[in-house]
């Protein structure tokens, strides 16, 4: 019996310092849940009791993160300082803060701001990468956010200009593109030009991103304003969306903002 009680005071114990490492930003219904110490990443995004981030927890791929682009500076896996390091967190005039530690291997600083848009009912995110290096960089940010391999995935995007071609199964309808979420034995990964907004429908509800619209040669190399990756198997999405690609002198930074809405679907 003393040993059940204690086993349970532990697990309470337990359960008691996760709920404390995260963090929450609300407006309206919509409740966003951060974790510093697990790379700042969103954890959780909710309309009332609704969810709509993916809650598998596949190492390295899980929640929504950030990284820097393009990709083959740091190839895989994720810089750990960036995707999993332990985030100082400052709160201040409605600015919840996070500052990850400077990448050994890249020399970048992370900072994510998060704030609310009550009026237009947005949870607004900034991300800065710094350049902590001694040298002239060059840079792209990236948000990736990982969602359930179910739903509906759309956005304003000729169909010609999403490759490879047929990979996933896009069509063109109502003007925009849509992908309806299907299941293959192998990862797929698309690039497309889009319109500087990506939505997400499933479970009733439609998540939708803003950000900059890319003109032409402003992506990173090899990279694009907008990627959906699909995980083999019935597992998870990716919906990821990109800056431009910015030059930054030591100790100079670039911010980037993506706005986001989770609504009920119409």
């Amino acid at each position: 019996m003393k040993r059940t009680v204690l086993l349970s005071a532990m697990a309470m114990l337990m359960s008691s310092a996760v709920m404390a490492q995260n963090r929450e930003v609300k407006v309206g219904d919509v409740t966003m849940t951060i974790n510093p110490e697990k790379g700042a990443k969103i954890l959780s995004l909710k309309y009332q009791d609704k969810e709509v981030i993916s809650q598998l927890r596949w190492p390295e791929s899980f929640g929504s993160t950030f990284w820097t682009s393009p990709q083959k500076e740091w190839y895989w896996p994720p810089v750990p300082e960036i995707d999993k390091g332990n985030y100082e967190v400052v709160e201040k005039d409605g600015h919840l803060v996070m500052t990850s530690p400077v990448s050994e291997k890249l020399k970048y600083r992370i900072r994510k701001d998060f704030s609310t848009d009550a009026k237009d009912g947005a949870i607004v995110i900034t991300y800065s990468i710094i350049n902590e290096s001694d040298e002239e960089r060059k840079v792209a940010p990236w948000e990736i956010t990982r969602v359930p391999n179910e739903g509906v995935i759309f956005f304003d995007a000729p169909l010609e200009s999403i490759t490879p071609a047929g990979l996933l199964k896009f069509e063109q309808k109502d003007g925009v593109v849509c992908y309806q979420a299907d299941e293959a034995p192998e990862n797929r990964k698309i690039n497309a030009d889009g319109k500087g907004w990506l939505s997400y429908k499933n479970n009733g509800l439609v998540l939708t991103k803003k950000f900059a619209d890319l003109q032409a040669g402003q992506p990173a190399p090899n990279e694009a304003e907008i990627q959906v990756y699909v995980n083999r198997g019935k597992t998870y999405i990716e919906i990821e969306s990109q800056g431009a690609y910015t030059t930054l002198a030591p100790g100079e930074s670039l911010d980037w903002t993506v706005r986001w809405y989770l609504k009920p679907a119409k």
